[in-house]
Formats: structure tokens, sequence, C-alpha cells
């Protein structure tokens, strides 16, 4: 795979004097957010294109060279979806949640902290970074329990989606003696339970609860979308936790959104300073958003 002439654009256009601008508007962000943690969330097409993919690990590294220390969990759904139809295995959603049998679990666990975590792992460290892999089993770091499902219809009735989990608790030691260190720590999404069992669990939301464990300055999740969008589909690209608050209320906010929100809400609320909701499929926007006064999506400030 050559990536040169991606890694190389072609900035001769770019007089001297611009260049020296752009880099110097950076630096009051690189100041303000030096030795703070940021938790980004990876998954979408930023994941599954190998160009945004090399963006990506280069932006990861460039935030921890410059002092920052990131923190990156991720997804999978595709991936899980393509092993198990390899296997012949129909996936089954309740609710938007995926069905997660002995079997299915097994299969989650082999892409997740096989494939996916390591392929990640090898990006970052080829863009010059030092990335270590995690699972929720690794240093105790996320203690599950099996997440009951209520009837949206009838709150009475439970649906059982086997292991599919909820954090009970994060315990982050392992990941901030990585941090502190030169690493970049990669986290799957998988928790342990009290038998030993293990449980996949959504990553949007270990990726908030994470953020809020750790103390985040921010917590950054890469979308398929623009952002949060109002009615008439523009982008909203500063919202206070109150104002996302009516959107949920008036309906602008559904579907595949929900989740997403409703764990970056929980964090500007319980302390991490802002949620950036940004799209994945836009070259370099982790660091647009960052490092520059370019909204490439929506910030939610806790207050």
């Amino acid at each position: 795979m050559n990536h040169s002439s991606h890694s190389d654009p072609d900035l001769s256009h770019v007089g001297p004097r611009d260049k020296a601008e752009i880099l110097a508007q950076a630096l009051p962000y690189i100041r303000k957010f030096h030795g703070k943690t940021l938790v980004i969330k990876y998954g979408g097409n930023a994941m599954t294109d190998p160009a945004l993919q090399a963006d990506f690990a280069e932006d990861v590294v460039l935030l921890k060279l410059v002092g920052m220390n990131p923190v990156v969990v991720h997804g999978g759904g595709p991936q899980i979806e393509t092993a198990l139809n390899r296997l012949g295995k129909k996936g089954q959603f309740v609710q938007g949640m995926r069905v997660t049998d002995e079997e299915t679990m097994e299969v989650v666990e082999w892409v997740l902290a096989g494939q996916v975590q390591q392929d990640i792992v090898g990006l970052i460290n080829q863009a010059g970074g030092k990335a270590v892999g995690l699972t929720g089993r690794d240093g105790g770091l996320i203690r599950a329990q099996k997440l009951k499902m209520a009837d949206k219809d009838d709150p009475a009735k439970e649906h059982d989606i086997g292991f599919v989990g909820d954090i009970l608790s994060i315990d982050p030691s392992v990941v901030k003696a990585l941090q502190d260190d030169a690493f970049i720590p990669v986290i799957s999404p998988i928790g342990f339970g009290e038998h030993n069992e293990s449980y996949n669990i959504n990553a949007d939301v270990v990726a908030g609860k994470l953020a809020i464990v750790l103390k985040a300055e921010k917590l950054v999740l890469l979308t398929n979308t623009p952002g949060v969008l109002n009615k008439a589909g523009e982008l909203l690209t500063d919202l206070s936790a109150r104002e996302i608050d009516e959107l949920f209320a008036d309906g602008t906010i559904s579907g595949g959104m929900l989740p997403k929100i409703e764990g970056a809400l929980d964090a500007a609320k319980s302390g991490v300073n802002s949620v950036h909701i940004i799209d994945g499929r836009v070259p370099h926007a982790m660091l647009l958003e960052i490092l520059t006064d370019q909204a490439y999506g929506t910030m939610i400030r806790s207050h």
C-alpha cells in the first residue's frame, strides 16, 4: 500500500506565510489542552476507508506528540457482521441491539480484540506512535453485568439479548499507567462479569463512561454524519447540554443518533468539558476540530 500521495498532499500552492499562520493558529489550542486526556470513539467510514484510517492514525500520533493524552475506544459492527456471515450466522436485532448468544460472543471477541483492535494498533504504530491494545478484561478495566432490556411498548416485559453488557464499574488504573508513559491505549468494548464471562458493550457507551472516569477534557465521537442537524438539515455546531435536552424533547434528535447523544450528554453533564460529534468522512477531521477555530462537527459544552 502506498500512502505517499495521500500523506503528502501537494501544498505548493499554500504560501509560506499562510502555512505559518495555520501552524500558529494551533498554538493556543495546544497550550490549552497540553497534558489533558481526550477519549476518542473511532468507528464508521473513518475506520473502513484506508486513506481515512491513515489520517486518523496521524492525527492521534500528532495529538500525543504535542502533549495531549489520546485514548481510543473502537467499535466494529460491520466487521462482526462479515465474520458472522462467513460462519453462516444470521444477525438478530431487538430494538437496535444485537442478540448475542455464546457463539456470537466468541466471534465478537475474536473480531474486536483480535482483528480490529490490532489493526488500529498497527496503524498508529506505523504513523510513529506507540499504541497498546486492551479489552475491558485487561487490568480489570470494565466490570459488566447482563443488560436488562425492557420492551419499549410494555415495560414489564424484558428481552433476553444474551451477552450484551451494562457497565457496572470502570477501573482506569491500567489506562492511566499507559497514558502517563508514552503509550496510546486502544480499547475494545468488551467487559467481564462476576463469573468471568464476557460481555459485548456499545462502544459509544464505553467511550462516554471512560471519559467521565478519566476526567477527560474532551470526548470525541467520529461518526458517518456531519454532526447534529436541526430539522432543516443544517449543522448545529455549538450546543449546551440544556439545548440538547430540548432537541430530544421536540424529536429533532432520533434514530441512530440517540445512543450516541445520550452517552455524550451524560459525559457533558458529568464533568467532561466538551463533547465533539464529528464527521469521520472528512480527512483529518479530528485535528481540524481540536486545533483550529473551524467547527467540523457539533460541540456539546458541559454548561
